[in-house]
């Protein structure tokens, strides 16, 4: 009886094992065909029957691939934290768990593990790529591009919908990809575990509204795989991908071209691609106009990594295909670069999971330096591009809008066709006028705006001295504001090279006019009417300012101090006014708006309320005559005193000025000596 019980055990034990082995071997065949969702069937089956601690690891490992491959990132990183926990071996399972974690939004979780993997494998850059693109992405949700990203549920389904293209050059039709419930395979794809792709076309009603996407049938659509194509500038020949599948194996993917007959396509026939072999992966086509150059993805030989971007051209339309070329180390990686596509513009918009992303994949533009084969890539950043996989883009011509596929939360099915548009950048000018003696606003101004792009707009400043314009991109402005009584006042600004909506601030500042106008920083040599270098800065705003309110005159006026003769000081004032004058003149400014008078002594400087608040020693409204300032305290005092007597001044004449009509230009008189000598006035 003992005997019949372990035999009968034994033959039970013979029974289970030799399950578990067709079971890990139905997984391993599965797998090695890319049939993910078939092997994770059978890796959970023989997980469940197998007693070998390292082969249950690997099982683990190898299902939280399959989940990835199958784009479930959620998924994966449960099953990469569990091949963690039973401390499987291969490092990948650390870097593919930082993958995950950053796939589903835990940038911070990511940049720990990408860390962890660094110091496993520090010569595998991936671990660097990784902390950088967590800490990118970051920052790219912070402060988003100006792109505004919204699902189309029109053409979405519960299942997956991507690659939009347009079937129509009024951007009236487009045509997708999709595996809802009414394509042509009947059964699962063993890759996805889900239903096969075909191609629908969807087109706007009169009212703009996107129709219920429809199947473009046979002969395209079959049991296997269609999808991420593309049509020439015509809409006369299609391009498309097929994946074939039989008898439990992937048969790769390859690139198809249809015509058009009527309301619907021809035979499809398939673009033959040197080098490649029945099972290679060649796929998402981007035709350019003419049909004369394509740019593919597909694993041919001599490539940088999994998939990689391609082209191949022809010398004339109807002429054979040449080789294949390898788009280059800017793009392609030891990753995968897929979904090629360019634009009219010239510029190669493609998706990769190496370049430094946000998620899965990311879209990227490369455009070309022009002279060589090498390219400028950037990534589109967010909202275009999220946590999850965003692929197969495509513009309405040259605007700056679109559709692109994305698996990002939020969506209505697996992947999601999304509309994309950037709006019209925003800008704004605003600011208060103000009085510069009074600091206080200047109500009823005129402020004139006039940009490069010749407009030119006006307004009155409000009663709080107001003002406010709205400003276009890439251009240069200019404010002026004027009012009687007043100096013209200006400012300026420029929205050239700035890409966000900008709200820009300035205040312009007018100066009244007044009796008399002190000129700050005004400086002669001593006891001679030369003007010093540091003058010119003081001397060039005033020209400035006669330039800009070209209907004054003026008298340009010195002043000295009271040391020294009378008639010395006349003369010497005299001659520092003239030499003002005729800098001015040499600047362009008319000779018959100016005029040269030198006080000397005899207008000694009244104290005004900013000098008091520099010197305490010198009241406001006090008149700085020789008998003041010989009773101030110190010698410091007093030349202070001095210095603020030795003054150049302007007075309005007249504000009707109107220029001569000019006939000739003569000589405008003797220009004054300028004299570097550094001397004490």
């Amino acid at each position: 009886m003992r005997n019949i019980i372990l035999i009968s055990l034994s033959l039970l034990l013979s029974i289970v094992t030799n399950a578990q082995k067709k079971e890990l071997q139905s997984a391993e065949e599965s797998f090695g065909f890319e049939m993910y969702a078939e092997a994770t069937d059978w890796y959970k089956k023989a997980y469940t029957k197998c007693t070998n601690n390292a082969k249950k690891a690997e099982i683990v490992y190898k299902i939280a691939v399959c989940y990835m491959e199958m784009s479930q990132p959620k998924e994966a990183e449960l099953w990469f934290k569990k091949t963690i926990m039973v401390k499987y071996p291969d490092p990948l399972a650390v870097l593919y768990y930082a993958d995950t974690k950053k796939m589903n939004g835990k940038f911070e979780d990511a940049i720990a593990e990408y860390k962890k993997y660094q110091k496993l494998v520090p010569n595998d850059s991936r671990g660097k790529i990784g902390v950088q693109s967590c800490e990118l992405a970051s920052k790219w949700i912070e402060k988003p591009t100006r792109y505004a990203v919204e699902n189309m549920p029109l053409m979405n389904s519960p299942e997956s919908d991507f690659s939009p293209f347009f079937g129509k050059k009024d951007f009236s039709v487009v045509l997708f990809s999709s595996n809802r419930p009414s394509t042509e395979g009947a059964d699962n794809n063993k890759v996805t575990g889900k239903g096969f792709y075909d191609l629908y076309e969807t087109s706007k009603d009169r009212k703009e509204k996107w129709a219920a996407p429809k199947s473009i049938g046979a002969p395209i659509n079959t049991t296997n795989d269609e999808g991420a194509s593309s049509l020439n500038l015509k809409g006369s020949s299609l391009y498309f991908t097929r994946c074939r599948v039989e008898k439990n194996q992937n048969l790769g993917c390859a690139i198809y071209k249809t015509a058009k007959k009527g309301q619907g396509y021809g035979d499809p026939e398939l673009i033959p691609i040197p080098n490649s072999g029945d099972s290679s992966w060649i796929a998402h086509p981007s035709v350019v106009g003419d049909e004369t150059v394509i740019y593919f993805a597909a694993n041919l030989p001599g490539g940088y990594g999994g998939a990689d971007i391609w082209k191949m051209t022809k010398d004339k339309k109807n002429g054979p295909w040449g080789e294949p070329v390898n788009m280059g180390a800017d793009i392609n990686t030891p990753g995968n670069e897929m979904f090629p596509y360019i634009r009219d513009n010239g510029e190669l918009y493609f998706s990769s999971n190496y370049h430094a992303g946000m998620g899965g994949l990311d879209i990227f533009k490369a455009v070309s330096d022009g002279k060589t084969s090498k390219w400028k890539v950037s990534n589109l950043k967010y909202p275009i591009n999220s946590n999850a996989d965003d692929f197969g883009i495509v513009f309405k011509g040259n605007k700056e809008q679109g559709y692109l596929s994305s698996s990002r939360s939020g969506g209505k099915g697996d992947d999601d066709i999304y509309e994309f548009t950037l709006p019209p950048l925003q800008f704004t000018i605003s600011g208060i006028v103000i009085n510069e003696k009074t600091k206080q606003p200047v109500v009823g101004a005129k402020v004139t705006l006039k940009g490069s792009d010749s407009t030119s707009v006006e307004m009155i400043s409000e009663a709080d001295g107001s003002y406010n314009f709205k400003l276009a991109p890439a251009t240069d402005y200019q404010i002026f504001t004027e009012k009687p009584e007043y100096f013209k006042g200006k400012g300026g600004e420029s929205t050239k090279g700035i890409e966000e909506n900008k709200d820009f601030k300035q205040d312009i500042i007018m100066k009244p006019f007044m009796k008399v106008i002190k000129m700050e920083n005004v400086f002669y040599v001593y006891a001679k009417p030369d003007l010093k270098p540091e003058s010119f800065a003081s001397l060039d705003k005033l020209v400035e300012i006669l330039t800009d309110n070209a209907n004054i005159t003026i008298e340009l006026s010195a002043n000295t101090d009271f040391r020294g003769t009378t008639e010395m000081n006349n003369e010497l004032s005299q001659k520092r006014a003239e030499t003002v004058v005729n800098y001015l003149i040499n600047k362009g400014i008319a000779a018959d708006r100016l005029t040269a008078k030198g006080y000397g002594e005899q207008k000694p400087a009244k104290v005004e309320k900013e000098d008091t608040e520099k010197y305490e020693f010198l009241p406001e409204g006090t008149i700085l005559t020789e008998n003041f300032i010989k009773q101030l305290v110190t010698v410091e005092e007093q030349e202070v005193a001095h210095q603020m007597n030795r003054r150049t001044e302007f007075t309005i004449l007249r504000t009707d000025y109107i220029a001569k009509p000019k006939v000739n230009e003569p000589g405008s008189g003797k220009s004054g000596e300028i004299i570097e000598e550094k001397l004490d006035e």
